[in-house]
């Protein structure tokens, strides 16, 4: 690798480093950017371009063909150039590019997935575990705070006391974009909540921590800690699916707007900045109305 790519790949290291230091974003959201980035410096090598301001709208088409036809799919094509136009507005800003040659280059359409929830039922069983001991009591706290808040992880996982308002049942918590915002905690999440912070917190904390879930020594749980002891207690409670933190945020969502039907307030609990984002919610409900509707109108149901 020639001195000229090293120079403009050290570009790179500086806009990851800001999105670290003063964007803060999570530490899984810039290793993705890290490796979308890693894609376009392998395919700018290979073209032998100059610098940056080489970089032409044309050559990022012909990039997401080919990472396309290499069996990239188009929802992750979006990711990996949203990745591109945000380093090049950070290029732009810097006066390192006359313009921004991502803007106007757009993937192909992407397959809606929809989010794959918990019934009511499954998430009420799922978080009804024993609470005999300190970790009963505080997966009990977690649990019930991931379905009554639908907080993400890294939300829970760095959760402090002084976040916690129980007088007024709510939360404040730093979402994406180092974004705060304030959501209600539900009466059985703050049961949960008072007897883990009243009865088995205080002895698990040695050190100094405001963590409110901590370790067997005391230290603040980590996000891998926490999804390990999802899928333990999705297992031990019978539930037969595969459960992660998104899926109870995700379920959390669905139930809400199933019962109000009100997707601004929706949009609102989940920190979401674009409305869009939580309308993916209005098809789940619209697919238990479906299936309702199968099952109970006369002139739908199908024959055997």
């Amino acid at each position: 690798m020639d001195a000229t790519i090293v120079t403009e790949a050290n570009w790179v290291d500086t806009f990851l480093a800001r999105l670290r230091d003063i964007r803060r974003y999570s530490p899984h959201t810039i290793d993705a950017y890290g490796r979308d980035l890693a894609e376009f410096c392998a395919f700018f090598e290979q073209q032998q371009l100059r610098d940056w301001s080489s970089v032409t709208p044309q050559h990022v088409r012909q990039f997401s063909a080919e990472q396309h036809r290499g069996g990239l799919n188009g929802r992750s094509l979006q990711r990996r150039l949203s990745a591109l136009r945000a380093f090049f507005q950070f290029l732009l800003l810097e006066s390192r590019v006359a313009s921004n040659p991502v803007k106007g280059v757009r993937a192909p359409k992407a397959a809606k997935v929809l989010p794959k929830t918990l019934t009511i039922e499954l998430a009420t069983k799922l978080v009804a575990i024993p609470t005999d001991d300190w970790i009963g009591c505080r997966d009990r706290a977690i649990l019930e705070l991931f379905y009554s808040s639908g907080l993400r992880l890294s939300e829970l996982s760095r959760l402090n006391v002084g976040d916690i308002d129980m007088k007024d049942a709510s939360v404040r918590v730093v979402g994406k974009g180092n974004k705060h915002r304030v959501v209600p905690v539900g009466r059985f999440a703050l049961h949960a909540l008072e007897r883990w912070l009243t009865s088995e917190r205080p002895q698990r904390v040695a050190s100094p921590t405001e963590a409110v879930f901590v370790t067997r020594e005391g230290r603040r749980l980590k996000p891998r800690a926490i999804q390990v002891r999802l899928r333990h207690w999705a297992i031990k409670q019978g539930l037969g699916v595969h459960v992660h933190p998104h899926m109870l945020r995700h379920s959390f969502a669905s139930h809400l707007l199933e019962s109000s039907g009100d997707l601004r307030a929706v949009q609102e609990l989940l920190g979401h900045a674009d409305i869009a984002t939580t309308q993916v919610y209005t098809h789940l409900d619209f697919q238990h109305l479906a299936q309702v509707y199968d099952k109970a109108h006369p002139r739908a149901r199908k024959r055997k």
